[in-house]
């Protein structure tokens, strides 16, 4: 069991959790992941890796109510426990002195992307980062991410804080004026998709963290298949991390939406589950 240290509610759908799990940990690097898995008909839920204590054994994670799984796994409180939690899974970043990055972050990706600032930085880049939310209310970790950039650009759809536009505009605008080495974007799947499309016509190789369905995370079941440089990769093992101007973005999106149906009468369960008076946190 992996116990719940401490919960943070960064907006009114996304949470944070510390978790008590030091073999993770020990070993746990930036653009990693585990897979959770609660309760007996809980599905297997696979989460970045947001942060990570080796001393203190604790693994940072991040996660929005999406459907019904991540709903109820919202309800846990500090000093409940999560069934299962493994990792670190998957590929780590690959991290070197490249000059100048730009990491790019749409939404509660934002977590994802602080620790490879984190660790470009550590690395001798200068590291800018731009970040894009729907509105002002969905604002998170700024200043963290601040922390570890040598500029930050905030972005909303809506106009409401920052920069009014979507993220592919700073940085073609960055593209355009600075020699960068290597561009980092992660987020919805469109907002990436933009985002190769914007860099690919200056070159910069961009690194994307793919987030297909996901079953095993280990390469077994074969669910996280993506098409890349015309290969069938496996996310869970040859990624999460791959060129971005290599997918086709096309047949993620369409693999993406194969379950809409099922995820949506499993959501409207789980709302009369809640509405009849069943424990829902």
């Amino acid at each position: 069991m992996f116990r719940i240290l401490e919960r943070q509610d960064l907006t009114p759908d996304i949470h944070l959790f510390r978790v008590e799990a030091p073999r993770v940990a020990r070993k746990a690097e930036a653009g990693q992941f585990i897979i959770l898995h609660q309760g007996e008909e809980g599905e297997r839920i696979p989460l970045t890796i947001a942060d990570w204590n080796r001393d203190a054994g604790t693994v940072t994670v991040v996660f929005m109510e999406v459907g019904a799984s991540t709903r109820k796994l919202a309800a846990l409180q500090v000093g409940d426990a999560i069934d299962d939690f493994v990792g670190p899974l998957g590929k780590p970043t690959e991290i070197e002195n490249y000059g100048t990055v730009v990491c790019v972050a749409g939404g509660f990706a934002i977590a994802t992307i602080v620790p490879i600032a984190r660790a470009m930085k550590a690395a001798g880049n200068k590291v800018v980062s731009i970040m894009g939310f729907r509105t002002k209310d969905l604002v998170f970790w700024e200043d963290r991410l601040g922390g570890f950039s040598d500029e930050l650009i905030v972005t909303t759809d809506d106009g409401s804080y920052g920069r009014k536009g979507l993220v592919t505009e700073p940085l073609k605008e960055l593209l355009e004026t600075r020699d960068v080495g290597r561009v980092v974007a992660i987020g919805p799947t469109v907002m990436m998709k933009f985002s190769a499309l914007t860099s690919k016509q200056f070159g910069t190789k961009t690194i994307v963290s793919l987030n297909p369905i996901m079953v095993d995370g280990t390469g077994m079941c074969g669910a996280c298949r993506v098409e890349v440089g015309g290969e069938t990769k496996l996310a869970c093992v040859d990624g999460p991390d791959f060129d971005g101007h290599l997918v086709d973005w096309d047949l993620l999106m369409s693999r993406q939406r194969a379950y809409l149906d099922q995820e949506k009468t499993s959501v409207e369960r789980h709302h009369h589950h809640c509405q009849g008076g069943g424990h829902c946190g």
